[in-house]
């Protein structure tokens, strides 16, 4: 249990056991909660828009599916990441105008829930990048030279694009490398397909889940960081690579921009080309690779840079003093 001064916590335990009790929570006892508490801000800080009675209300959207098109085939490798998408898409929809803010963490983000529901405001919060551990002393490569992925098989993360250049640039080069992946083959129909279709490729390595201290030395290791995926509300991997001053090979995607922001290490293909892919990762095993250097996308307002004007902006009026409830 936290401890901290001036918060008081309720909890609801219950509230995860299924999606039903969490409607329940969200659109009923919640709306009993803020009669009874007379919060001046209702905060929600995870996708719903409840229906409570209150001056002001604010939601924090960080779930970006309901905006992904899933291939057919990421629908037969994971059909529950599907119907989740179709689900999202309406539950985003519920109470959404009753929100005086929505907060979400990039400009594509806005642009999408300005589009598909009409909302106008939208406020981008960028997330406050917290301490980077230290990298330590450079290891130094003799070959091979590893291309890390740290990522979760979901199926819009693409490590199928990675694992297909990894194949070309094998014929290209032989084992002058090996391409590091984050999943075991076992955690789901994505993931075995994976191991199936490129486990006896000699450079692909599935290393498994790992630890901090396991991912801090992965990272360390890397000699250069490939993030393919193809939707993401921030892309952490991408924020921790830099943060180590790791060069970056991104998916030529909004996201990815906006996350990289101002940063002289990156090179942008496009995620569904293999051979694109292949084609700078053999620049960078040959020592040729130049990237070019990249700006920090302008943002338009409302946007917060940190945690002060975002909170500012949830309150509603600059220097206010308010009860909020999260």
């Amino acid at each position: 249990m936290f401890d901290t001064v001036g918060i008081s916590y309720i909890e609801f335990p219950d509230a995860k056991r299924s999606w039903l009790r969490r409607m329940h929570h969200e659109f009923w006892r919640f709306n009993a909660l803020s009669r009874q508490l007379e919060p001046e801000v209702w905060l929600s800080l995870h996708d719903i828009s409840p229906r409570v009675t209150v001056r002001r209300q604010v939601v924090y959207c960080h779930n970006p599916s309901p905006f992904y098109r899933p291939r057919l085939r990421e629908a037969l490798w994971e059909p529950k990441f599907f119907l989740f998408t179709l689900f999202y898409r309406y539950l985003y929809r519920i109470n959404i105008h009753a929100n005086d803010l929505v907060v979400v963490q990039q400009d594509w983000i806005r642009e999408a829930f300005k589009r598909m529901y009409g909302v106008r405001h939208v406020v981008v919060a960028h997330p406050v990048a917290g301490q980077v551990p230290k990298q330590g002393e450079e290891v130094s490569f003799e070959r091979p030279e590893v291309f890390l992925y740290p990522a979760l098989p979901r199926v819009f993360k693409n490590f199928e694009v990675l694992c297909e250049a990894a194949e070309i640039l094998y014929r290209r080069k032989g084992p002058a490398f090996e391409v590091h992946l984050t999943l075991s083959g076992s955690e789901s129909r994505y993931a075995a397909y994976l191991k199936r279709r490129f486990a006896d490729l000699p450079v692909v390595r599935f290393i498994g889940l790992q630890t901090k201290e396991q991912m801090q030395q992965q990272y360390k290791e890397a000699s250069m960081i490939v993030f393919p995926s193809r939707l993401e509300t921030w892309g952490l991997p991408i924020s921790e690579a830099k943060g180590l001053g790791k060069p970056l090979l991104v998916a030529d995607l909004p996201y990815a921009h906006e996350t990289v922001g101002a940063y002289d290490r990156v090179s942008f293909f496009d995620p569904v080309a293999a051979d694109q892919l292949a084609d700078l990762m053999e620049a960078h095993l040959r020592g040729t690779l130049h990237h070019r250097p990249h700006e920090q996308p302008s943002i338009a307002q409302p946007f917060a840079a940190n945690w002060d004007e975002l909170l500012r902006l949830v309150v509603g009026e600059p220097g206010s003093s308010v009860s909020c409830q999260l």
